[in-house]
């Protein structure tokens, strides 16, 4: 049984639509990563397959269990972990009364284990924590009790660059183990680290279903070529160039085609300076599906 599956899930806020009948399936021990920019559509899915939100129409099973059935989906949610985007932690407690409370609920078989992968001062009270320290206490209380699933809504927000390599690691582990993870993120740097699979969703439809290889082969890479002469016109008619925009000296590109005749066309040029690497979420939507739609959930807050 998929422990995700999701079936023409649609919600309305009056005349908008944030989700508009999103269907697709999470595999048993995949890391699954719903990718989208902020507005997309992303937290009122996870809302809604925790039972926090009501579909329109639609349903959705998660371990089993019916989102429309309520006592079925509070069993379930035993074995789930969630992190919420935006941490509700009482700013008065400390982060040890917080973990307490959790475990009353629901175990701390992993405790130990997590607080010396992720350590927030847990003996001073949440308004002295860091928003990295929110979060690394967030991640505790999702996989303390060892989850058989675990949903997180922006994972590594505010996490430094250390915590985050710390944490791309300790997922791919709890993958290994048999663990399934269903993510949410705008940053596609965080998602390639540790996705199998990806789902994309914009303005409230889902718009690609991928492996997360082919989705950043097909995505292709951002170049930035600095030379002496105009290369911006000749280019531009190059396949696989989408997003031209030139720059003083230079010019940068989104390029899906093949690197020999990237490079056969660029020797024609006297350049001084290129740069390949890998293009920002943004710039992934440009490619498959033009312009990104910006537009917010109204009613529904940042959906980060």
């Amino acid at each position: 049984m998929a422990p995700i599956e999701v079936t023409e899930l649609t919600k309305e806020y009056g005349d908008v639509r944030a989700n508009d009948a999103v269907t697709f399936s999470v595999k048993p021990g995949e890391v699954f990563g719903f990718l989208g920019p902020n507005g997309a559509g992303k937290s009122t899915t996870i809302r809604m397959l925790l039972g926090l939100l009501t579909p329109t129409a639609g349903t959705a099973t998660v371990l089993g269990a019916d989102i429309h059935d309520e006592s079925a989906l509070i069993d379930a949610k035993r074995r789930i972990g969630y992190l919420p985007a935006h941490l509700g932690f009482p700013p008065t407690a400390t982060g040890e009364a917080v973990l307490e409370y959790h475990a009353s609920m629901k175990g701390d078989e992993r405790l130990d284990e997590l607080l010396d992968i992720f350590t927030p001062p847990i003996e001073r009270p949440i308004r002295e924590y860091s928003t990295g320290n929110k979060r690394m206490l967030g991640l505790i209380q999702a996989f303390m009790h060892d989850p058989d699933l675990v949903i997180m809504d922006e994972p590594t927000s505010g996490l430094d660059p250390l915590k985050q390599e710390e944490f791309n690691g300790f997922i791919r582990a709890e993958r290994d183990r048999g663990m399934t993870v269903f993510l949410s993120s705008h940053v596609l740097s965080e998602v390639r680290r540790v996705c199998d699979r990806v789902g994309i969703i914009r303005g409230g439809e889902l718009v690609e279903l991928e492996d997360i290889e082919t989705l950043l082969r097909q995505g292709g890479k951002r170049v930035r070529v600095t030379t002496t002469d105009d290369t911006g016109a000749l280019l531009s008619t190059l396949d696989g160039v989408v997003d031209v925009q030139p720059f003083p000296d230079g010019v940068q590109f989104i390029y899906t085609g093949e690197y020999n005749a990237l490079l056969r066309t660029l020797a024609r040029h006297d350049v001084r300076e290129i740069d390949i690497g890998e293009p920002p979420l943004e710039d992934v939507f440009i490619h498959y599906y033009g312009q990104e739609d910006t537009s917010s959930e109204s009613g529904t807050g940042s959906d980060a």
